[in-house]
């Protein structure tokens, strides 16, 4: 286990999470086919491509759980008891194939449960895609609130 127990998360500490991902055409065809999304933005180019956009996107949902998933190892990996909520979704720039993205975690929000015994821990995550620059661009943003081990004793 490598997630961090109730008492060890710290509210204003930001996790820059080293694991980044380039996304493939594969990886969003894949989501969509497995959550049976057939919105042509993502799956038709010609469809796509007479968009404001010019070419297919991918689908807003798969970001947010990569981003969820890179996540885990350095919060909730292990220490977990369930997640309760994802709040404030936001995706203020499109995800393109090909491109790569990294997150970031902010610790927002603690508090212990009503029998001592657990915590409930929010984070606020944020995705953005590599640019050359080295200016990155926010790609998706959201709360993600979850119900947390204490430490053993």
């Amino acid at each position: 286990m490598t997630g961090l127990y109730y008492e060890e998360f710290e509210v204003g500490e930001t996790i820059e999470h080293d694991k980044r991902r380039t996304i493939s055409e594969s990886d969003n065809q894949t989501f969509c086919d497995m959550t049976m999304n057939q919105q042509p933005l993502h799956l038709d180019e010609a469809f796509a491509s007479e968009t404001q956009f010019g070419e297919r996107l991918v689908n807003g949902l798969y970001t947010m759980s990569l981003a969820v998933g890179i996540t885990i190892p350095e919060t909730t990996d292990g220490t977990i008891v369930a997640n309760l909520s994802y709040d404030n979704v936001e995706h203020p720039n499109p995800v393109f194939h090909g491109d790569t993205i990294r997150v970031q975690t902010t610790v927002t929000d603690k508090r212990e449960t009503s029998d001592g015994e657990r915590g409930v821990v929010t984070m606020h995550v944020e995705v953005f895609t590599l640019e050359e620059d080295g200016d990155d661009t926010l790609v998706c943003a959201f709360d993600r609130t979850a119900l947390s081990l204490k430490k053993p004793e």
